[in-house]
């Protein structure tokens, strides 16, 4: 068996739903499970009418368009979606009724995408000639806590998806499953965060203890680097799971970071497909180390805050860093980075996280400053640290580029680098250092040490 994630541009319009049908009977000998998303742009449309809500009387006109011509398109019945669009029209009038969009009644609204794209595929298979079964992953025992738009998966839910899902598809029926949505224990809808459609699908995988989980999207797999910045960056064949997580966590937007996880933990390959070319190779992503040490990819993340704290009080006292991390964990502010010395310490978040509180918090016992407008790039490999000339070669390849480093990072990971420099040149240091480690005329899969 095997669980099969199409993205929101995988299920984006009539063709590319066709295409998914496709795709998904070369597979029915593998026994598919298919996740699927909300179509590109939908979630943030739901996201738009709920917030105008707020404000008075919204129209979601728009949408109810574009619904009706994608069902029209498919050769679909009309009324294919009457209940998802009457619930979603009593919600948005309870938005303007109340004058409040909570973040429970955010979750409810944004589910609205996913509830409707499985209905669409399900009943596009089924007209092609293949049974299947629009299911909410809720009713078959995904479960989480109440953090609303970023909720936890419970660890039940694992044993109920095993027990649940087969026993409410027929065994020739392909269960078509909504991502990113679940329920919390009250009984209320809540999501998983944006993209976690891939979370889900590694949720089931591992639950129903599939061979493989494909992750279908609209490029060839897991690349080198982003080739919107470097356009000759090369396709992985494949990598190891710790290689992908630390991708994925620092930008690569193929996968979502929190799929790795329960993939890891139950030892399932993931596969990263393209459907448009779903004869490509992809890549494959596996447990124990990759295929070789050294640079692998290159990813970066902008939108990063630099905040540096400095005090005479750290040198040779303890109970400093607790301090400084409780002011942190108090306001809930992620730190990406972190570099210290005899006196100060150097850490890393993103840009839109509220630092203020943070700020006046650690300015009762050091003085902060606080810099946006940096980037992180993040190089990825295997046995990274152990390579001698890493950090020289990055280093004398910014600096011929001319770009400073703000802080570096090597040592917390056996798989990775991790430097900060200005935004402004984020693009400019990642085809740089490309350009080093990935030379033109070299194979993707053996890049210089």
């Amino acid at each position: 068996m095997i669980v099969m994630k199409f993205g929101g541009t995988s299920v984006g319009d009539a063709e590319r739903i066709r295409q998914v049908a496709r795709i998904v009977h070369s597979r029915l000998s593998r026994r598919p499970v298919v996740v699927v998303s909300a179509q590109g742009g939908v979630t943030n449309a739901l996201i738009d009418l709920a917030e105008s809500a707020v404000r008075g009387p919204v129209r979601d006109t728009a949408l109810r368009r574009r619904l009706s011509g994608l069902l029209a398109d498919l050769a679909l019945p009309p009324d294919l979606l009457s209940s998802e669009i009457d619930e979603l029209g009593s919600l948005l009038e309870g938005i303007r009724l109340v004058g409040d969009l909570t973040p429970r009644s955010l979750d409810r609204m944004m589910s609205f995408g996913e509830r409707c794209s499985v209905r669409i595929v399900a009943a596009t298979l089924t007209a092609s000639g293949i049974p299947a079964r629009p299911v909410a992953s809720y009713d078959v025992g995904l479960l989480t806590d109440s953090t609303y738009g970023h909720a936890e998966v419970q660890r039940e839910s694992y044993a109920a998806i095993a027990r649940r899902l087969p026993a409410m598809a027929a065994d020739d029926e392909v269960p078509v499953v909504t991502g990113f949505v679940a329920r919390d224990r009250e009984g209320f809808l809540t999501t998983l965060g944006r993209g976690g459609s891939d979370y889900s699908a590694a949720i089931f995988g591992a639950a129903l203890g599939a061979d493989e989980i494909e992750i279908w999207t609209d490029v060839d797999g897991v690349m080198s680097a982003d080739p919107r910045i470097v356009p000759a960056a090369r396709t992985l064949e494949r990598m190891s799971f710790d290689e992908a997580a630390e991708l994925a966590y620092y930008g690569a937007k193929v996968i979502h970071p929190a799929t790795i996880h329960p993939a890891v933990r139950a030892s399932i390959p993931i596969r990263v497909l393209n459907t448009c070319r779903p004869d490509a190779r992809g890549t494959q992503i596996l447990g124990g180390e990759g295929a070789s040490k050294g640079v692998r990819a290159i990813a970066s993340k902008g939108g990063i805050t630099l905040v540096h704290v400095a005090s005479l009080r750290m040198l040779l006292q303890h109970g400093f860093m607790a301090r400084l991390f409780a002011a942190f964990e108090r306001h809930r502010v992620v730190i990406d980075m972190i570099s210290t010395s005899e006196v100060s310490v150097s850490l890393t978040t993103d840009s839109g996280t509220p630092l203020d509180a943070v700020a006046a918090d650690l300015r009762e016992f050091a003085e902060v400053s606080v810099d946006r407008g940096k980037a992180i790039l993040c190089l990825v490999g295997e046995g990274l640290r152990d390579v001698p000339d890493v950090l020289e070669r990055v280093f004398a390849t910014l600096r011929r580029s001319d770009i400073a480093v703000h802080v570096v990072s090597v040592g917390a990971s056996r798989v990775n680098v991790s430097l900060l420099v200005d935004a402004a040149q984020e693009a400019a240091a990642v085809r740089a250092l490309h350009d080093e480690f990935f030379p033109a005329r070299e194979a993707a899969e053996a890049p210089r040490r």
